[in-house]
């Protein structure tokens, strides 16, 4: 070997080269999942990655499955290992062939897939709530919120637009790569997407009474813009779980009162069992969008996502197989207050 490499210098130039590539989510991801590999190399006193063998993987592999975790979750962390050793390889670090001694497992749909999603009949009873509030109409978590499901887009997405993306005459959001906000798949992320008229009243009346008018560091105009300008993605998961609490629309399924509840302070939104994330936000959208008989090419390029990727993961056949050949609804008309709950 030319060069050698402590799995934690290893870690550290991977995740340097990443950020050129990635989004900070995605990044962090990495993150999180090689530094256990790290920690378990440093544990077995594996000072080089140059001594590792396909043994030390697959005795990785099983120290994973001890801390019980989830299949999805394993996967996860052994493919980020894989791109380590990829990354290795092409360095001269390891051997060529040792990336190929990963042994990523192959999951079942219902492993791959998350069952946790806002459910399209509690988005349209609290999207209905928002719009007939008074008081909360066009707040940030509101018109997160009416973004996120009628897009189904990445948080990430959502987060990169800026004030000239949203076209409120053509009713369009504009998706665009402009690092350092990144888009998922960078330039073939980038898309136009219709968005419904209740939704631009939604965005218009928070951009006209809530929106700060700021810059970002780079002298962008987010289209959501706090007092220090482009909002952080702890900013973000907040109003979402904000905007999904159920005591909106309904007795608290866990029997607590709203005006004593903690989860109703801001720090602790995201501990309400039933209060949804950005990603379940994302889940439940495209499940509503094929189920309005929306064709599975149409939902894709709208969420910037595969149809393949959307068939293995939110495709059922048996609630499905009757919409496989309907045309595409104008999706300038598509928007929850015509879910049929």
């Amino acid at each position: 070997m030319s060069r050698d490499l402590s799995p934690r210098e290893a870690r550290d130039r991977f995740l340097s080269r990443r950020k050129q590539e990635n989004t900070a989510k995605t990044v962090r991801s990495y993150e999180n999942r090689l530094t256990q590999f790290v920690r378990w190399a440093e544990d077995e006193r594996i000072d080089s990655m140059s001594e590792l063998t396909g043994w030390d993987i697959d005795e990785y592999r099983a120290a994973r499955e001890a801390d019980g975790l989830a299949p999805a979750t394993l996967k996860g962390h052994l493919m980020s290992l894989k791109q380590l050793l990829d990354y290795c390889a092409s360095i001269d670090v390891v051997d060529d062939d040792l990336p190929d001694k990963v042994n990523i497992p192959t999951l079942t749909k219902a492993e791959e897939s998350s069952d946790v999603m806002l459910e399209p009949e509690d988005a349209s009873s609290l999207l209905s709530f928002f719009r007939n509030s008074d008081t909360l109409f066009g707040t940030p978590r509101h018109a997160f919120l009416e973004v996120a499901w009628h897009v189904g887009a990445r948080m990430s997405g959502i987060r990169a637009l800026d004030l000239r993306d949203f076209d409120p005459d053509r009713q369009t959001l504009e998706f665009r790569h402009r690092p350092p906000t990144l888009l998922k798949n960078k330039e073939d992320g980038e898309r136009f997407v219709g968005i419904s008229k209740p939704v631009v009243k939604a965005l218009r009346t928070y951009i006209a009474r809530e929106r700060f008018d700021k810059r970002d560091e780079q002298g962008r105009e987010p289209l959501f813009c706090g007092r220090q300008g482009r909002p952080s993605d702890t900013t973000f998961r907040a109003w979402s779980y904000m905007s999904t609490y159920p005591c909106h629309v309904k007795k608290c399924p866990h029997g607590n009162r709203r005006e004593t509840c903690n989860y109703t302070r801001r720090n602790h939104a995201s501990k309400c069992p039933s209060s949804r994330s950005p990603h379940a936000i994302r889940t439940g959208s495209i499940t509503w969008q094929l189920l309005q008989g929306i064709a599975i090419e149409t939902v894709a390029g709208r969420v910037n996502a595969t149809p393949e990727t959307i068939r293995r993961h939110y495709y059922r056949a048996s609630e499905w197989e009757e919409f496989e050949e309907l045309r595409a609804e104008e999706t300038l008309k598509l928007d929850i207050g015509g879910f049929d709950a």
